[in-house]
């Protein structure tokens, strides 16, 4: 999942405030308890040396003495807390120890040949600072809300010019020339990255353009040489002293220019943006023989038996004229690398199977058949092609949303699976009662 570049820059601030937020209430917090016990120690401290000084002058004013503290026990609240006697154990200084839940400081100090016990009962004290650390913690809390709310609104400022400019470069058509004027942006590095997208956009805006004349000036030549065989053909077919396999080679003559014609169409409709919509009905038995036809003399020559088990009333979601340049180089490859063995035709479930009995393909080589210019090993045939069959095809299928699949075992032959969806055809008057 990719995020928003608002929503990272929103969430960076934010998490880097409330960490601030929480050291500084953390330090705080612990700078305030730091302070609190500096305070007590201080007060006890006064407290004790103004009573030991107070008895000292006048007698009379000691506390009780508790023989089993062997010692004078005071307090400084209005509630009297009596001492466990572990207390006794302890050592001169000031001590904290928990009577009843609470915690209560208590003052040792030697007076005469006895010891004078002060006890110190800050809990209310301690409960109101407790308090104020609380609200302190919980305004932080408020704070850091208020920070992913700030951090969000701001990003949307920070960003707001990435994203116009993204805005424009989606409404900016492949083929427009007009560049984005740099102008309407403020910051150094989006005005840098502006005008690299218009040098950029304006590149490749020539380089379409030439493969637009390229392909119209390939078009015009190949449809001109290819209009003049059609029609010799047609002139020559009326001859009648034409007969047997000269008539036969002449219709091959002729069909071979009806395919260069859709080749030549097909390839001009790949170099279009919008052809993947250019999708209808196809008989696929049809294609598949008329796709068969050019390679009859090498299909009887090599030996091969052909098994199309593909129904006459089935039919497919495609493109016609691309459908048969995929069927064609698929046959191709299949008839090149195949003697004395049999090519399958079958579709099931969407999906259009093509089995030869062939040499197959080795483990090594299966990764890279669609690879351009790739050509695997054969010993089986000498012949070769230029390696653009199948990578054609890999177009193809891409344009399209065919998905296209080899499998093959060395020795076993291969088989390629083709997903074609099909379609329904509606024979006329199919509904009709019959009379």
């Amino acid at each position: 999942m990719r995020n928003s570049l608002r929503f990272k820059v929103a969430l960076f601030f934010s998490a880097l405030t409330i960490a601030l937020l929480i050291a500084q209430a953390l330090g705080v917090k612990t700078l305030a308890e730091a302070q609190e016990e500096k305070l007590i120690t201080a007060l006890i401290r006064d407290d004790m040396a103004s009573v030991i000084k107070s008895d000292e002058v006048n007698p009379s004013l000691l506390p009780p003495f508790d023989a089993q503290m062997n010692g004078y026990v005071s307090g400084t609240g209005k509630r009297r807390v009596s001492l466990p006697a572990t207390v006794r154990s302890l050592s001169d200084g000031t001590h904290e120890i928990i009577i009843e839940g609470r915690e209560i400081h208590v003052a040792i100090a030697p007076l005469g040949a006895a010891r004078l016990y002060r006890i110190y009962d800050f809990n209310v004290y301690e409960k109101h600072f407790k308090d104020v650390i609380n609200d302190l913690m919980a305004g932080t809390g408020v704070f850091a809300l208020l920070t992913i709310w700030l951090s969000f609104g701001l990003s949307g400022l920070l960003v707001r010019q990435v994203a116009g400019f993204a805005r424009q470069v989606k409404d900016l058509r492949l083929g427009e020339s007009a560049p984005i004027q740099p102008g309407k942006y403020d910051e150094t590095e989006l005005v840098e990255l502006v005008q690299a997208f218009n040098d950029y956009h304006r590149r490749m805006a020539d380089m379409i353009e030439r493969e637009k004349e390229f392909t119209g000036n390939v078009s015009h030549e190949l449809r001109t040489p290819l209009t003049t065989i059609t029609t010799s053909c047609e002139l020559l077919g009326q001859d009648t002293a034409i007969v047997g396999k000269s008539r036969a080679r002449l219709r091959q003559i002729e069909r071979a220019a009806d395919n260069m014609r859709e080749l030549a169409n097909a390839l001009l409709n790949l170099a279009r943006e919008d052809t993947a919509r250019d999708v209808e009905s196809v008989a696929l038995a049809a294609v598949i023989e008329t796709s068969l036809t050019p390679f009859a003399h090498k299909i009887e020559e090599n030996g091969l038996k052909i098994i199309n088990e593909v129904g006459q009333d089935l039919w497919v979601l495609a493109n016609r004229s691309a459908l048969a340049i995929v069927l064609s180089n698929l046959i191709d490859n299949a008839v090149r690398h195949t003697g004395r063995g049999s090519l399958r035709f079958r579709y099931t479930h969407g999906w259009l199977y093509i089995q030869d009995t062939g040499p197959g393909i080795s483990a090594d080589a299966l990764p890279h058949v669609f690879d351009r210019f790739y050509q695997a090993k054969s010993q089986r045939t000498s012949t070769s092609g230029v390696g653009i069959g199948l990578s054609i095809v890999n177009k193809i299928c891409d344009r399209y949303g065919w998905l296209i699949q080899i499998g093959s075992e060395p020795g076993a032959g291969t088989c390629v699976s083709l997903r074609l969806p099909s379609a329904r055809r509606i024979e006329p008057y199919a509904n009709l009662p019959s009379s």
